[in-house]
């Protein structure tokens, strides 16, 4: 019985992880963005704590201590510093319009839920109802990616693809090994200190966050 309710707690953190994957697809502005992110980490956390209480896995514990100070605190904190040193919190317009971005993300949440409905299947863990939403909120989070021109919203994309990622890593095996999770968490917090430095070059070269004008760099 106690397993059930934890079992859809985690249910109800999946749908908001999908819900805030939606948001960030509509997401104009750069804070908002960022804003969602840390939410969206919040819930990843939460979730991972749940699922290491209710199944004894005890690693998750260091997952979810990990992923709250890495994706809520660290990050959201370096990407606010980073926008008001650059001054770029206005308003970002995508490359394709909303009503059609959140078109094409309602079809790919229907893909992700029929591929994944064989592999839930063959898994063994009590949360792999929500492997279907892990791979919803990773394809998600690539759209933005592709549908973005400015450089830190396509950062943001990637590392909440990462956050699709390592949920349905969690909704399929119980997570990776600590030690794999350890080195994936520093491989991205050098990534984006070292895109910090590259936001600021971007800055002084063009006077713009927009990734267009790289094609310069290519014609020289």
């Amino acid at each position: 019985m106690s397993l059930t309710y934890h079992l859809q707690v985690v249910n109800l953190l999946a749908a908001l992880l999908l819900l805030i994957a939606f948001a960030m697809l509509s997401q104009r502005r750069i804070v908002g963005l960022i804003t969602l992110f840390a939410w969206q980490g919040a819930a990843l956390a939460t979730s991972t704590a749940i699922v290491a209480w209710s199944t004894g896995q005890h690693h998750l514990y260091y997952s979810a201590a990990l992923t709250l100070g890495l994706k809520v605190v660290l990050v959201p904190w370096y990407f606010f510093r980073l926008i008001r040193q650059l001054d770029v919190d206005r308003e970002v317009e995508p490359m394709i319009n909303i009503p059609t971005t959140m078109l094409i993300g309602i079809i790919l949440v229907i893909f992700a839920f029929n591929l994944a409905l064989p592999i839930s299947q063959m898994a063994g863990t009590v949360t792999r109802s929500t492997l279907g939403i892990a791979l919803a909120s990773v394809l998600l989070a690539f759209l933005m990616m592709i549908t973005r021109s400015k450089a830190i919203p396509q950062v943001i994309g990637f590392l909440a693809m990462e956050n699709g990622l390592f949920f349905a890593a969690t909704s399929a095996t119980y997570g990776m090994p600590l030690v794999v999770e350890l080195g994936v968490a520093l491989d991205v917090l050098v990534a984006v200190f070292v895109l910090g430095i590259f936001f600021f070059h971007i800055r002084e070269t063009f006077d713009s966050m927009d990734l267009k004008h790289m094609e310069r760099l290519r014609e020289k």
